[in-house]
């Protein structure tokens, strides 16, 4: 029951969030700039690459950003926030609908660390604001590598240490611990701290099955982000033709990574999940060491 309700919320914020895209875009159809041949093409390649990616639990929005400097895709800095909330809706949506209709979790769970995120985005947001980007950043960097360690020694295949993480739900102690953990990275989002990583991380720490992440992370984001495209849509500050054909391309590419994330051996798909959360930390560590750096000179 919780589940239906669930995957019908979903359902409603995809149909919702996709009527009012096309119906801008149709808007300002005779405003879309650039529709060369050559930006349709740029921009369903990165719709398609990283939202691969994404559902694979590496994250879009970095890499959305880096192919559109490097492939030189013809929009203003100032559309680009809004691009990457509008053009990633339907994709994570997608995923969240996918992966929480087929992946084993306990209903209970489930609810209560998506519902801890979006509280904590909101909730959190004005705390977080505050804090020290640059001490956040190195933090989580330092965390993550740790958890991807551990995670490299306890793998089976190495036969060096025990651990069960098999279960797909937490009880007690471990879903209070699993609840406000969620609920730090709902809020951490408000800092530009991706949730996909630390939360595969933390899943498995507390003993679940590494799959059960993806339901979590997904919708915890899913739940999010219809009400920020929304708002970017009606101030107009966003592209709004790079951010259909993303979406568009972004939907594909969700569906062919799909199937290789829920067929995948899970101890197989346990190396891609630490590589992702080693990419991470070292992107978390760089930046801040960087804006430490930054603050030194300055």
């Amino acid at each position: 029951m919780i589940i239906t309700v669930l995957l019908w919320l979903f359902k409603i914020a995809f149909a919702g969030s996709g009527v009012v895209l096309l119906a801008d875009v149709i808007k300002r159809k005779s405003a879309l700039g650039n529709t060369s041949g050559a930006q349709i093409g740029k921009s369903a390649f990165i719709g398609f690459l990283t939202n691969f990616g994404d559902t694979l639990g590496i994250g879009s929005f970095g890499p959305i950003v880096a192919l559109l400097k490097l492939l030189k895709v013809d929009i203003n800095d100032k559309d680009i926030p809004g691009t990457l909330n509008v053009s990633c809706t339907l994709p994570v949506l997608f995923e969240a609908m996918l992966f929480t209709g087929a992946i084993e979790i306990d209903p209970v769970t489930l609810v209560a660390l998506i519902a801890a995120a979006v509280v904590g985005s909101y909730v959190g947001a004005g705390i977080i604001s505050k804090m020290d980007e640059t001490k956040i950043q190195l933090v989580m960097g330092i965390a993550l590598f740790a958890a991807a360690i551990i995670m490299i020694i306890t793998h089976p295949y190495l036969k060096l240490f025990t651990v069960e993480t098999t279960a797909t739900g937490l009880t007690g102690v471990k879903l209070i611990i699993g609840i406000v953990g969620n609920f730090i990275l709902g809020a951490l989002m408000t800092a530009g701290v991706g949730l996909y990583a630390p939360c595969m991380a933390m899943v498995f720490l507390l003993g679940m099955n590494l799959k059960s992440a993806f339901p979590i992370m997904m919708g915890s984001c899913a739940l999010l982000m219809p009400v920020c495209s929304i708002k970017f849509i009606k101030e107009q500050t966003y592209s709004p033709l790079v951010s259909i054909v993303i979406s568009i391309s972004g939907l594909i590419g969700v569906a062919i990574a799909y199937w290789g994330v829920k067929n995948a051996d899970l101890n197989k798909l346990k190396f891609v999940i630490i590589a992702v959360i080693l990419y991470t930390a070292y992107k978390m560590f760089s930046a801040g060491m960087a804006g430490r750096k930054a603050k030194q000179q300055g």
